[in-house]
């Protein structure tokens, strides 16, 4: 069993269900810390900040979604990769998770085999940011990602960004100024169905364009229709 993996912080109050996600992914190559509620959690964080969260949002002291907001609005946290584990799989639950920075959601009962899958891809990512290899590079004007290191610049400055919005940047940068329609970026970015409504993307982007302060102003609305990086003038 390896045991060197990612570390992955397991934040639920179910004691039962803690111990059966920390022995599937030891198993699967993670290194695991439990914690049974939100404090508990900030407070392991702030300890030794693990590679990826797994955080249960019915929590009994710090809900799940203050934990996460908490995380994110921290730039010491904010990069941290957060998979949220709810009872409450509506859309509307989903949404309200995303927009607070969440990289992923996932409803209970859930499959602790799709559960581990969706680390690896997470795994995967954090591997890219120290694995050398070719230099996979996408830029516009002064906004320049690099793939491999799972690196954004923006004025030759280094930004910290969320999971999901590299993955925002990066789809944006690869239609090469075409404009992705919210459809493609909430089925591509998000993987939500197409004909999802949603205002998240729109609240993603304004984050988005924030992070990358006047290298933001490429990023151009197309009314009614989506967003583009506009070329450099």
């Amino acid at each position: 069993m390896a045991t060197h993996g990612p570390l992955v912080l397991i934040v639920d109050d179910e004691k039962d269900l803690r111990q059966l996600l920390d022995f599937n992914l030891k198993q699967a190559g993670y290194r695991t810390q439990q914690a049974a509620g939100g404090r508990e959690a900030l407070e392991r964080v702030e300890r030794e900040p693990p590679d990826i969260i797994l955080l249960d949002l019915n929590l009994p002291d710090v809900p799940g979604t203050e934990v996460c907001a908490q995380l994110k609005a921290d730039p010491e946290t904010g990069a941290i990769p957060v998979i949220m584990l709810t009872a409450r799989g509506s859309e509307s639950d989903r949404i309200a998770g995303f927009e607070l920075g969440a990289d992923d959601y996932v409803a209970k009962p859930f499959s602790v085999r799709e559960l581990v899958l969706r680390l690896d891809v997470l795994r995967r990512r954090l591997l890219d940011r120290s694995t050398p290899g070719t230099e996979r590079v996408l830029s516009a004007g002064p906004i320049e990602v690099d793939l491999d290191a799972f690196i954004v610049r923006a004025g030759g400055q280094e930004v910290t960004l969320a999971l999901l919005e590299f993955r925002l940047l990066t789809f944006l940068l690869e239609a090469n100024g075409r404009v992705r329609t919210r459809e493609e970026l909430l089925s591509h970015v998000w993987r939500y169905p197409r004909d999802s409504a949603s205002r998240t993307v729109d609240t993603h982007v304004k984050r988005l364009r924030a992070k990358l302060g006047a290298a933001g102003d490429l990023i151009e609305t197309v009314r009614s229709v989506g967003y583009r990086i506009r070329p450099p003038q």
